[in-house]
């Protein structure tokens, strides 16, 4: 400990200077605009990760856009806008920003090891779905799959450990293969979208899975399953915002970032899937909304082009793998710092293993449910925080700040009973952002919030 009360961890840290900082169009948007278009994410739009007949379509495909709009336009505004403004305004990356909500010895744990932890969730999901994809060049092999996805997962942690600067330089451009995918499959199915009827679409898809009970999704049944996948996907990357923001010289670029790099590139991959699986229908009568699957792809293009698409989606997916790898052994690192990375990171790819070779990781509902249940409250607690503290950086609190640790306890168990089924939450990943964010607000105002503690002057890096 330093400074009597602060950790090491805080004292050291040295906020990033304005001669560091660059363009949103050279560092957010592109970044956050790669993660949008990552396959895994609008693949599943259409379906909102669920096997209900019709998907997010049931109700209509304006009804399914509408409800992607709202979704893009929460991850921006609630999600992701004050953790990049308090990362610009501080020079400072999200675990030491987090320690106003959470305290100096409380953000030691949340949102820092936490955000490392939930990495591997990543990992597996981005193994299990490219493994499938790299798999069509071995007939679909299920025995393949299997050996692919540990091979996967070990390459990726491993780069991301020791490699991620040359991946880096290669990642920039690779988000252009499913951009060019995503416009292939528009025009090749754009024909189809004046015969889309989404009433024949859910019978289509009851007709085709007869022992299937559940009912199609009305209106508010597809805003609700829209914002919970779009937001349970995007919660993490919401939170790290303020690692972005360190990198903006001021507030328009941080804004600018995230309009253009979250939700435009949200509309524009989410927005296309919907129209692609809505045109596909339309021509092929079949119901498939999965449409990076090698099967949609193919029934609308070739089973040629269908195998090298997969092949190219999932190149494309390598360096986020590998991120999620670089940001865990990060975390670790300051959390963990007499652990050796290859250990903790080890440790951290078996369980991402385990999750993909299982299926588990499969289920993408529920992996975007665990994930906005914890960073729902998170996001939303800073935000009240930053509000309270007059649109600024209070400064880290003593010890586990209780309004902090409260709030955010409040939201994930809320979370944790819709993903038992003990209680259906509609939007569960922003309803928990609104639990984190008036709970803080009211245990703030009774005086519920540990002591500010002054934080030492600290020369910026060059």
């Amino acid at each position: 400990m330093s400074n009597g009360q602060l950790p090491d961890y805080i004292t050291k840290a040295v906020p990033n200077p304005p001669t560091n900082r660059t363009a949103w169009y050279k560092s957010t948007a592109p970044t956050y605009a790669g993660i949008m278009l990552w396959f895994v994410f609008w693949q599943d739009v259409p379906s909102g990760g669920s096997a209900l007949p019709g998907g997010t379509l049931a109700a209509g495909l304006g009804t399914a856009l509408l409800g992607l709009v709202a979704a893009a336009l929460i991850c921006h505004f609630l999600f992701y806008l004050v953790p990049g403004l308090l990362g610009m305004k501080t020079g400072l990356p999200l675990y030491i920003v987090g320690t106003s909500t959470y305290g100096a010895k409380g953000g030691f744990v949340m949102p820092g090891f936490l955000m490392g932890v939930l990495q591997f969730g990543w990992l597996g999901v981005n193994t299990y779905f490219s493994s499938l994809a790299v798999n069509a060049l071995f007939g679909g092999n299920p025995t393949v799959a299997k050996i692919i996805m540990v091979v996967w997962a070990i390459v990726a942690a491993f780069v991301g450990l020791k490699g991620i600067q040359y991946v880096a330089k290669v990642a920039t451009f690779l988000p252009a293969i499913p951009f060019v995918i995503l416009i292939i499959m528009f025009f090749t199915t754009a024909g189809g979208l004046g015969d889309f009827d989404a009433g024949k679409l859910v019978d289509a898809a009851k007709a085709s899975n007869p022992a299937g009970t559940a009912a199609p999704l009305a209106a508010f049944g597809v805003f609700a399953l829209m914002l919970t996948y779009i937001v349970g996907f995007f919660a993490t990357a919401g939170a790290a915002g303020a690692d972005f923001g360190m990198n903006n010289p001021d507030a328009k670029h941080v804004s600018r970032g995230g309009l253009v790099g979250i939700a435009g590139a949200t509309i524009f991959a989410g927005g296309l899937s919907l129209l692609v699986a809505a045109g596909a229908f339309g021509l092929t009568g079949k119901p498939g909304l999965q449409t990076a699957s090698t099967g949609f792809m193919a029934a609308i293009t070739s089973d040629g082009a269908a195998k090298w698409m997969a092949i190219l989606l999932a190149v494309a997916a390598f360096p986020p793998a590998c991120f999620s790898s670089f940001i865990a052994a990060n975390s670790f690192k300051t959390t963990l710092p007499n652990v050796n990375p290859f250990v903790s990171v080890g440790i951290g790819t078996a369980v991402s293993i385990v999750l993909a070779v299982t299926g588990w990781a499969g289920d993408v509902i529920i992996v975007f449910k665990v994930i906005g249940a914890s960073f729902g409250p998170i996001c939303g607690a800073m935000m009240v925080d930053y509000l309270l503290s007059g649109k600024q950086w209070s400064g880290p609190r003593a010890g586990f700040n209780p309004a902090g640790w409260i709030s955010w306890a409040g939201g994930f168990a809320l979370g944790l009973l819709d993903i038992f089924g003990v209680i259906a939450v509609p939007a569960a990943p922003v309803v928990a952002f609104v639990i984190g964010a008036v709970l803080y607000f009211v245990l703030a105002k009774a005086g519920v919030q540990s002591a500010v503690i002054p934080m030492p002057a600290a020369a910026p890096k060059n």
